[in-house]
């Protein structure tokens, strides 16, 4: 976010970390923080995968995490990965072939616990995979997952224990000369990802993976997720986020920018502000705002939206917004464009008057983008 001279409060500064590529996607330094996801289909079956990966990136989605766990799985990476939008992390678990595999099949970036993948001569194997064939590689921490010496040392999962497993990864890959690397620490407790989080920034300038691992549901999940890592991105923590929900991961992407979006760390698409309707509403406000977002998503000009029931708080938001809906009397309301007046429309039309004017001020702002481009 850049600094806010009129309004300092809505300042973050982002903890300064080195910046990596993740295939064309940076990651870290100044870069936008970018959203990822996880495919949760069978990687063999690369049209069900592909799919869901196109989905997903339609939505916004940067980078695309898929499970490797097996050689078909591998074998299947290097269609999805040539034909994917979107950089591919390869997920893998213990079996060193299977990143070795994943690189050579086109994965941006391997996810691995190099603590899992067995002797020094292993190790050393899979970075020189990475290294030949340009993947980054992502530390992955898991309190679900420590390793027991650490479990035994600190009698459960915690922010120093985990902290202290990121770092010994951290160290096997430095050994080896590869510093292409960022490192994530999710636990399902809020309290104890946002300690480990805020210590492993302080003890490392790798770029830092976010997450609430776990989340749970839709609902359960988004709020939970929104707590720990909206925290931590406020305290300027973090470079690349993936909200886990036990959900489409479509889902996933769409609260991820929403939650950054709040932030002010990253636009796209429309953001409506509305509010939440009572007695003094001149029009359903819920099922107008419902409707909305769902003709609305095909929009990924930044923009904003204001949609309030009554004259009460409607003007003042209005000014703050590109464009507003205002409930009135008599089955209408007013209308405002760039935070002014503009004109009456009856609640009968707006949906259909409002759609066509976002459309026409996404144009402007595409031209104008374009020829500046120019």
């Amino acid at each position: 976010m850049s600094h806010n001279p009129i309004r300092p409060w809505r300042n973050i500064d982002r903890r300064k970390s080195r910046q990596i590529m993740v295939g064309n996607v940076p990651v870290g330094g100044d870069a936008p923080i970018s959203v990822q996801t996880m495919t949760n289909t069978d990687t063999s079956d690369v049209r069900a995968t592909l799919d869901q990966i196109l989905r997903a990136a339609d939505v916004g989605a940067d980078i695309v995490r898929v499970s490797t766990p097996d050689e078909a799985s591998t074998r299947a990476l290097k269609e999805i990965c040539r034909e994917s939008p979107v950089p591919i992390v390869a997920d893998i678990h213990f079996h060193y072939r299977r990143a070795i595999e994943a690189a050579e099949a086109g994965a941006a970036c391997l996810r691995i616990n190099p603590g899992n993948i067995g002797d020094a001569a292993r190790v050393r194997e899979v970075i020189k995979a990475a290294r030949d064939h340009g993947c980054s590689i992502r530390i992955g921490v898991n309190a679900g997952s420590l390793e027991r010496h650490l479990l035994e040392k600190y009698g459960e999962p915690c922010p120093d224990a985990m902290v202290e497993s990121g770092l010994d990864h951290i160290r096997i890959l430095q050994d080896n000369d590869f510093h292409e690397f960022k490192i994530s620490v999710k636990a399902s407790d809020v309290f104890l990802a946002a300690a480990a989080y805020q210590q492993l920034a302080e003890a490392t300038d790798a770029p830092i993976h976010l997450g609430i691992t776990e989340a749970g549901g839709l609902m359960a999940g988004t709020v939970k997720s929104a707590i720990g890592l909206g925290n931590l991105l406020w305290m300027g923590i973090g470079d690349t986020i993936r909200v886990s929900l036990s959900a489409d991961p479509v889902e996933e992407v769409k609260v991820g920018f929403e939650i950054l979006k709040s932030l002010g760390l990253r636009t796209r698409g429309v953001q409506i502000i509305s509010c939440p309707s009572c007695a003094r509403q001149g029009f359903d406000v819920i099922k107008t705002v419902e409707i909305l977002e769902k003709r609305l998503e095909h929009i990924k000009t930044p923009m904003s939206l204001s949609i309030i029931g009554c004259v009460v708080n409607g003007p003042g938001e209005a000014l703050m917004t590109d464009i507003g809906f205002t409930g009135g009397g008599a089955g209408s309301g007013m209308v405002y464009l760039a935070g002014k007046q503009d004109h009456k429309m009856t609640n009968d039309q707006m949906v259909d008057h409002i759609v066509e004017l976002v459309e026409k001020r996404a144009a402007e702002l595409e031209a104008a983008q374009a020829a500046a481009a120019e």
